[in-house]
């Protein structure tokens, strides 16, 4: 079967990924790393998470995927040397000058092609499987045709395919616009994500006035593309041989980890949810609006939210049952204002999803009762929750 990839910016965020069915999860370390701002793993969360995850048939890939400069290749080359000595199960790279160095310096750890190498052919795929590589992670600007022509012509190599996320404006992530205007560089993880900004025009004999193109008196949010939902292509391109689909979002929330994760382990393991239904789901956690992108063939204006930057959610998490029991009972970790009698959406790590009314008044690990429980509170409940379980308020 097909492997589901999720993302973790931490460690807390892999648990999360594992008990919500990812199959592996990829994570980065605080050095050459295209996350800088993801929180990342010290070596020794590293070596702890991946003992984790193999405990429970689990993988872990490193992403190496910085682009280096020359002075930087000896501490990365020792990086790899550390991670290897706690198993990584893959490194995820996209320089050719960092994927020689690394075979050069005798790391026997797979290594796995990032989708920052652009990769659109078998050709290419074929040529890194010559050159050592165990898997390629496909450009998001390919068609399902195209996937399909791939994943059948790449011999013993690997494919992985983007199946969710927020997805750059520029080709594969290859952007220098934050540069630019920011100073800070998209392909040393600093991206401060310019295409999710405001623009307007300023004829340059009337300097000063700011024309508002869009429609939205906010202006135009040219460059803002949604984000990709490829639920409905993944049983078809598991078929077609793609080995791997990964979802984005090593600084999304765990709320954001939970539910795609689960959502996509459903429908992997061959149940079929509606598409409204799936999008429904989707939409419990913050977006910009889905997209297909390429993998209809083009993208056209439907694929961009040119209205507005600001994410979209019909839920608000209110929290989740932790690992911890009180007197055998579960407790809840209050995230966002929750309020005694309401009814509100769960969320098991099996993917069972159901509506649960909270006690009238709730009763609080200190021992106290109340009708209202506020961030960074603890409800202790009656009925049985499993750990990880999320609370949600629907808000359509």
């Amino acid at each position: 079967m097909a492997e589901l990839l999720a993302p973790a910016g931490n460690p807390e965020k892999l648990k999360w990924a594992a008990v919500y069915g990812a199959d592996a999860i990829y994570f980065g370390v605080k050095s050459f790393s295209l996350r800088s701002f993801a929180g990342n793993f010290s070596n020794e969360d590293a070596a702890e998470s991946l003992e984790y995850l193999h405990g429970l048939g689990k993988k872990g890939y490193v992403t190496l995927n910085i682009y280096p400069y020359s002075n930087e290749y000896d501490e990365l080359i020792r990086t790899a040397h550390e991670l290897e000595d706690c198993k990584a199960d893959a490194f995820i790279v996209a320089d050719p000058g960092v994927f020689m160095a690394l075979k050069n310096a005798g790391i026997k750890t797979a290594l796995h092609i990032s989708t920052q190498a652009n990769t659109l052919s078998y050709q290419t795929v074929n040529a890194y499987g010559e050159l050592g590589a165990k898997r390629v992670n496909l450009a998001r600007e390919l068609s399902f045709e195209k996937i399909v022509e791939i994943a059948k012509n790449k011999g013993d190599t690997e494919v992985e395919v983007f199946i969710h996320g927020a997805v750059c404006f520029s080709f594969s992530g290859r952007c220098a616009i934050s540069d630019w205007m920011t100073g800070r560089k998209a392909n040393r993880g600093e991206c401060t994500h310019p295409c999710r900004w405001n623009y307007r025009v300023v004829e340059e004999k009337r300097p000063g006035e700011y024309i508002n193109v869009g429609e939205d008196e906010r202006g135009l949010y040219l460059f803002n593309p949604k984000e990709l939902a490829l639920f409905s292509y993944m049983q078809d391109l598991a078929k077609n041989g793609v080995d791997s689909f990964k979802i984005e979002g090593r600084m999304k929330s765990i709320h954001y980890i939970a539910s795609t994760v689960s959502l996509h382990r459903r429908i992997l393991d061959g149940e079929n949810i509606s598409e409204q239904e799936a999008f429904e789901l989707l939409n419990r956690i913050k977006n910009r609006g889905y997209s297909s992108g390429f993998m209809k063939g083009n993208v056209t204006p439907d694929d961009y939210q040119i209205n507005g930057e600001g994410s979209n959610s019909e839920a608000e998490f209110l929290g989740n049952i932790m690992e911890e029991k009180i007197d055998g009972k579960p407790v809840l970790q209050i995230r966002n204002r929750t309020f005694a009698g309401e009814i509100v959406e769960v969320l098991e790590p099996s993917g069972k999803i159901s509506n649960y009314t909270l006690p009238e008044i709730l009763k609080l690990k200190d021992g106290t009762t109340d009708t209202v429980a506020n961030h960074s509170k603890f409800v202790v409940l009656d009925d049985d929750f499993k750990p990880f379980t999320i609370f949600r308020r629907i808000e359509k």
